[in-house]
């Protein structure tokens, strides 16, 4: 079976909300997900894995509690697991992410930004 190619801009086109990750591809067990992010979101870690973020426009912060790292297009960072971080953007920003599949979008700390269950698109 030959598989899909996916256009990451045509996925960010079918929504607007922002912190709310949708999944675009499956493999070796991880999730590729994009999300629309502005304002900021909660603190959290994710207990067994890392997580990936890379910026694909805008400009995205990443709080850690020594410190802040910010994010151009085209940059990535791996947050290690057990890392506390709250990602942030003053402006919408648009982000490739890769988590465990299944993995909580806030890992160990439920908040008003969990979701449940991402959609796929």
């Amino acid at each position: 079976m030959t598989p899909d190619v996916v256009t990451i801009a045509d996925k960010l086109a079918l929504f607007q909300d922002h912190w709310n990750p949708r999944i675009i591809g499956r493999y070796n067990g991880n999730e590729l997900r994009v999300a629309k992010v502005e304002g900021d979101f909660t603190w959290h870690a994710h207990a067994e894995t890392d997580e990936l973020f890379l910026v694909l426009q805008g400009e995205l912060g990443i709080e850690f509690r020594d410190g802040v790292r910010r994010l151009k297009p085209g940059e990535l960072i791996v947050v290690p697991k057990g890392t506390e971080h709250r990602p942030f953007a003053d402006a919408e920003c648009h982000i490739l992410l890769i988590d465990r599949e299944g993995e909580p979008n806030t890992g160990l700390n439920p908040s008003e930004r969990t979701r449940a269950t991402l959609e796929a698109i």
